[in-house]
C-alpha cells in the first residue's frame, strides 16, 4: 500500500501539491468513490484509480529497446555528455530507468532500458551466460587464427583472460574485415580490447542482439520503443541467440 499522491506523482500526474489540488477539486476517485485525502493508502495494482476522467494504468516496471546512437553515454547522468536517458520522453523518465549494462560512447545498437533491477542483474551477470552479439568492422584482415584465439579466450591488456567467445568472419581483405562477435561478459571496452590483443583495431561496433532479443531494424539510431510482452519474456528467460 502506498500514498495516493506518491503513486500519482510517480506516474507523472503532477507534483504532490498539484495532486493535492486535484483531490481537493474532486477529480480523483478510487473504486468509484471520490477521494477525500491525497495521503490515503491505495494499492495501485488492485484499486481502480480515476484522475480527471482517465483511468490510471499502473505498472511497476518499464522495458525499452533503444538503438543507441554514437556520441551518447550509457548512463543515467553525466556532467559533460548527453546520456541515453536524455533521449527518453518524460513519461518514461519518471520510472527512473537505467541502461542494462553499457555500450561505449562510440558504440551503437541494441540497448535495454528498464527499472527492473532483478532482470538487470540476471542479464549482465556472467554466470547466466547471456550472449551479446556485435557487428564489428576491423582495420585489418581476419583469419582462422583469430577465430581460434577468440574461442580459447583472449587475454586482454590488463592480463584478464576473457571467457570463450565466438568470432564469425563475414568477409576479409587487406583493407580490413567485417565480423560478428558473440561474448557473454561486459568488461570495459571488451570487444575492442580483444581485437587489440590480436593487433587489430575496431573501426565500427554495433550490438545487434542481447540473448534472443534482436535489435528492431525499424529503429533509427536514437529511437526507442517499449518491448512487447513476448520480448520481455524472452529477456526474462535469458534464451540465447547465436
Amino acid at each position: 500500500m502506498e500514498r495516493l499522491d506518491k503513486v500519482l506523482s510517480n506516474l507523472g500526474y503532477g507534483t504532490r501539491k498539484e495532486i493535492k489540488s486535484l483531490v481537493k477539486n474532486g477529480l480523483v476517485s478510487i473504486d468509484g468513490s471520490v477521494a477525500k485525502d491525497n495521503g490515503m493508502k491505495v494499492d495501485p495494482e488492485k484499486n481502480k484509480i480515476i484522475v480527471n476522467g482517465e483511468e490510471v494504468m499502473y505498472r511497476k516496471y518499464i522495458y525499452l529497446m533503444m538503438n543507441k546512437p554514437d556520441g551518447v553515454v550509457s548512463a543515467t547522468f553525466d556532467k559533460y555528455d548527453e546520456t541515453v536517458i536524455d533521449l527518453v520522453d518524460p513519461e518514461y523518465q519518471i520510472f527512473n530507468p537505467f541502461p542494462v549494462g553499457r555500450l561505449d560512447k562510440d558504440t551503437v545498437g541494441l540497448l535495454i532500458l528498464t527499472n527492473d533491477g532483478e532482470l538487470n542483474h540476471k542479464l549482465i551477470s556472467p554466470k547466466y551466460h547471456v550472449n551479446k552479439k556485435y557487428y564489428a568492422e576491423i582495420n585489418k584482415p581476419l583469419d582462422e587464427k583469430d577465430v581460434d584465439a577468440f574461442k580459447k579466450g583472449i587475454v586482454i591488456d590488463d592480463g584478464y583472460k576473457c571467457m570463450p567467445a565466438e568470432l564469425e568472419i563475414i568477409n576479409s581483405s587487406e583493407d580490413g574485415a567485417e565480423s560478428y562477435v558473440i561474448i557473454q561478459e561486459g568488461k570495459f571496452h571488451q570487444v575492442k580490447r580483444m581485437f587489440q590483443a590480436r593487433g587489430k583495431e575496431v573501426v565500427f561496433l554495433k550490438r545487434v542482439s542481447f540473448g534472443s532479443l534482436i535489435l528492431d531494424e525499424n529503429l533509427e539510431e536514437g529511437e526507442y520503443r517499449e518491448l512487447s510482452a513476448e520480448e520481455i519474456e524472452i529477456l526474462k528467460s535469458c534464451k540465447n541467440h547465436i
